[in-house]
């Protein structure tokens, strides 16, 4: 066995939904993703690209039929780097990293690229196939952009509850409340801005062009402005009387990722040092109500096959998808909330369901990077009662 390392990371600005992304094919941006990380590491030679493993949370529009494979096509790799997509709704494309990590530490591959897509703008409805001709009854045309869609009848139906409603339940089994929720998702937007402001997402973030012009060169949620004062005057988004609204959750989004993964020995080829050790992997699953709270579990794992513990960890990259699943992990782990997505995070970023995972393993190599600090935790949750996570070492020491 050897180890598998992350040599470079990048990511396109991530768009509202309707917003600068919505003209642009997701296949496209993850093309142009795939270019902008490559052209980290000009002195690698693609043909030597064991495999590209991709993320993908939907699937059903002009992201069917095998993204990943569409991605290389269209940026011009050769023909002879093949390519998959992989679907853990969520964690899509930090489950295509962590896929690759095994197949480099097996011995399986040397280089691997990873990452994922979504347009969550550009997902289509899908109408049901009939059982037989004609149908009498009327048909409803289905959104697949997010959550249950066509869902079994055995199915029971507390588990199929909306994503909001799951998390207006953890808020109340946790006790978290709205002001604590708007004050976090404030932060996310302060540090995201001051993050642009200071430099830190130049080079991680590639700017998005369409028909010869640069569409997209920063995030495009992030509210400077946001106040706790002005998210209170929100309408609760799932129960009149609840506590999530727009402002304390993720956006809908667009954008894509990617992450190359490699061995100690394709620094050679590759030309440039590794960032970062792909140090420990975890997974775990729980109640689907309860998908908010799995992170907790799987970064514990993450962190016992890494051989470490919580008092090692200075940076974390955490997915806000809600605010309230948010804090309710960061109390469970007990840790500093300072060095919990010190930059930014989802809330104000945004969500691109299948591209989320990449950003968080760039976020946090550039983190360990700049601070010269060892040990860091990616984590996300996903819908349906799941969680993955990975504990990443700095092998780079400091760029500073």
């Amino acid at each position: 066995m050897t180890d598998s390392y992350l040599y470079a990371a990048a990511r396109t600005p991530f768009g509202r939904f309707r917003g600068a992304l919505s003209g642009v094919r997701p296949d496209d941006l993850a093309a142009q993703i795939v270019q902008g990380t490559l052209a980290k590491t000009p002195a690698l030679d693609p043909e030597r690209i064991d495999d590209v493993v991709w993320g993908n949370a939907n699937g059903a529009g002009e992201d069917n039929r095998n993204v990943g494979r569409m991605a290389v096509l269209l940026a011009g790799l050769p023909t002879s780097v093949p390519a998959t997509t992989v679907n853990r709704l969520c964690g899509s494309s930090l489950d295509a990293a962590l896929i690759a990590s095994r197949a480099i530490e097996s011995g399986d591959a040397d280089i691997v690229l990873t990452g994922g897509v979504e347009s969550m703008t550009r997902a289509p409805w899908v109408l049901p196939k009939p059982e037989r001709a004609f149908p009498a009854d009327s048909v409803t045309a289905v959104s697949t952009t997010l959550g249950w869609r066509l869902v079994n009848e055995r199915m029971p139906k507390e588990w199929t509850v909306s994503l909001g409603e799951a998390n207006e339940q953890l808020a109340d089994r946790f006790a978290v409340s709205r002001e604590r929720q708007d004050a976090f998702a404030v932060r996310s937007h302060r540090l995201a801005d001051d993050a642009w402001k200071a430099g830190f997402y130049n080079g991680l973030v590639v700017p998005v062009r369409d028909g010869g012009h640069t569409v997209l060169e920063r995030d495009e949620g992030i509210r400077p402005d946001a106040t706790a004062q002005k998210l209170a005057t929100l309408k609760p988004s799932f129960r009149p009387d609840g506590v999530i609204t727009a402002g304390n959750a993720s956006p809908l989004s667009d954008g894509a990722s990617a992450v190359l993964l490699g061995s100690a020995s394709a620094a050679g080829p590759i030309g440039t040092d590794p960032l970062a050790r792909i140090a420990g992997r975890g997974v775990s699953a729980l109640d689907p109500r309860m998908f908010g709270y799995a992170p907790v579990e799987a970064a514990d794992r993450a962190l016992k096959r890494a051989g470490i513990s919580w008092a090692d960890v200075d940076a974390v990259e955490l997915n806000e998808a809600f605010a309230v699943q948010a804090l309710a992990c960061v109390d469970a782990w007990d840790v500093d909330p300072r060095i919990v997505n010190a930059q930014g995070g989802a809330i104000a970023l945004g969500h691109p369901l299948g591209a989320s995972g990449g950003r968080l393993l760039g976020t946090l190599a550039r983190r360990l990077q700049d601070s010269g600090k060892r040990w860091g935790v990616a984590a996300l949750c996903i819908g349906v009662g799941q969680a993955l996570a990975v504990v990443l070492e700095n092998v780079a020491g400091s760029s500073r």
